[in-house]
């Protein structure tokens, strides 16, 4: 698929939440509440669930070789291409990273596009580095349950899911609209960006503009530009049948963290059963809480919850941190000369003519 992407490619200085002054205040609004404003990254290469059998934390030598590996991925995909190159095999080289145990991002990478590559690797700008809460290296996102995976699903979830993947197999999975995930029409992002929760998709474009009033917080995501409105003064959510994309979001004071608790996610968006969404055909019932705290100059302390009785054992927790960064966020022009839906049914039309040719 060949998106126009935004060119948002930023230099982030990660800052680790343990190297921030003990002594350090966050900056207030007008009316006294902790300044949350600015641009924010998210970008890391610490997966959403914990792989295998690693513990919570990282040493620091698992850490750097984490790291060191993603420099080199990087450093790989950004070399020259040769004009003498001769042309890919059929099916493609499979040569998007260099020799070696393949990172969750690498996978991922890979996973998007097989071995012909779905990205020139010029647009991937996954973040380099892991995450480190007070100083130490975490191994996933999620922490709690304890194994730092999403809990498995209750029976009414799988039944939602199998029910799900009963259609995409009744069309096939690029032979009806509705099958097709809403990334595709350039509604929203192919990961959950904008949330809630807000988590990296490990591609790109994981960046956030945030502002600040007494009644609302606005958090604008740079991919697909998605913007998500808080309401700090609400008592009470919108009516169920109100349900936007990324649900009902109201805010309140608690200290110096906003504590911000979503309802009503658009059932669409609920659908997604992709890795990169935590939702897993959640149902309506869904509910996210989330707590943003400063807790340096450069760093935002993002913890949330996600609770859904009807779909998962057990509630699940995670957190990560988001970083300052100096650079403007830029429009996400996914819509621009995107093609993506037209192509993929007109290629199950062709594969129906082909075959129908072929019977006579």
């Amino acid at each position: 698929m060949v998106r126009v992407l935004s060119t948002g490619l930023l230099t982030i200085a990660m800052i680790s939440l343990g190297a921030q002054a003990s002594d350090w205040v966050a900056p207030r609004t007008a009316d006294g509440k902790p300044d949350l404003q600015g641009n924010w990254s998210n970008e890391t290469q610490t997966p959403l669930e914990r792989m295998g059998k690693q513990g919570p934390t990282l040493t620091d030598e698992q850490a750097a070789a984490l790291e060191n590996r993603a420099q080199l991925v990087e450093e790989f995909r950004d070399r020259p291409s040769d004009p003498d190159a001769p042309p890919p095999s059929k099916g493609g080289d499979g040569a998007l990273s260099p020799p070696g145990n393949k990172t969750f991002v690498e996978q991922i990478a890979e996973a998007a596009g097989g071995a012909v590559g779905g990205y020139n690797g010029f647009w991937l700008d996954p973040g380099n580095k892991v995450i480190r809460i007070d100083g130490v290296a975490r191994s996933s996102i999620i922490v709690d349950p304890p194994d730092g995976r999403i809990p498995a699903l209750t029976a009414d979830g799988k039944q939602r899911v199998s029910e799900r993947m009963a259609l995409m197999r009744k069309f096939g999975e690029y032979d009806h609209p509705e099958v097709r995930p809403l990334s595709d029409r350039c509604i929203i992002s192919f990961g959950s960006n904008a949330g809630p929760p807000m988590l990296p998709n490990y591609f790109y474009n994981n960046n956030y503009t945030i502002v600040q009033t007494q009644d609302h917080v606005m958090i604008m995501t740079e991919m697909n530009h998605d913007a998500r409105v808080i309401r700090l003064r609400a008592t009470a959510h919108a009516p169920s049948q109100v349900q936007p994309w990324f649900g009902d979001s109201i805010g309140h004071w608690e200290g110096d963290t906003l504590v911000v608790e979503t309802t009503n996610i658009h059932p669409t968006q609920l659908a997604q059963t992709s890795p990169l969404w935590p939702y897993r055909g959640a149902s309506e019932k869904l509910k996210v809480t989330e707590r943003f705290t400063r807790t340096g100059p450069n760093v935002l302390l993002y913890k949330f919850t996600v609770e859904d009785p009807s779909t998962f054992t057990a509630p699940f927790s995670g957190e990560l941190p988001f970083n300052r960064i100096d650079e403007l966020i830029h429009e996400y022009a996914c819509h621009e000369g995107n093609y993506a839906l037209p192509g993929i049914l007109a290629g199950a039309r062709a594969e129906e003519q082909a075959k129908a040719e072929k019977k006579q």
